[in-house]
């Protein structure tokens, strides 16, 4: 075993396979929805709350599907479409994996 294979995990003062806090990273990173699933490009989303359209001048109701999401460089954002309004960014704590 070489002394770089672990690395010091500073929260648990263990060391740990360096290999294990990659993944575990990467984990973290993943975008979630409100229901903690991860969500990747092209899938399709539910809104779990009305939300109001600052713009468009209507409501998002809750149980709305929104297909084909695209994920942005911020994990708590995901860029999307409806028929009604183009350019629509949602907050992933408002949305449901379908």
């Amino acid at each position: 075993m070489a002394d770089d294979d672990y690395v010091y995990d500073e929260v648990t003062g263990e060391w740990r396979p360096a290999s294990e806090m990659a993944a575990e990273a990467a984990a973290a990173s993943a975008v979630q929805d409100a229901a903690g699933n991860v969500l990747a490009d092209g899938d399709s989303v539910v809104l779990v709350k009305d939300l109001k359209v600052k713009g468009a001048g209507q409501t998002l109701k809750q149980g709305t599907v929104i297909k084909s999401i695209r994920l942005t460089d911020n994990p708590e954002e995901v860029d999307c479409r409806h028929d009604s309004i183009k350019g629509l960014v949602l907050r992933t704590e408002f949305v449901r994996k379908r």
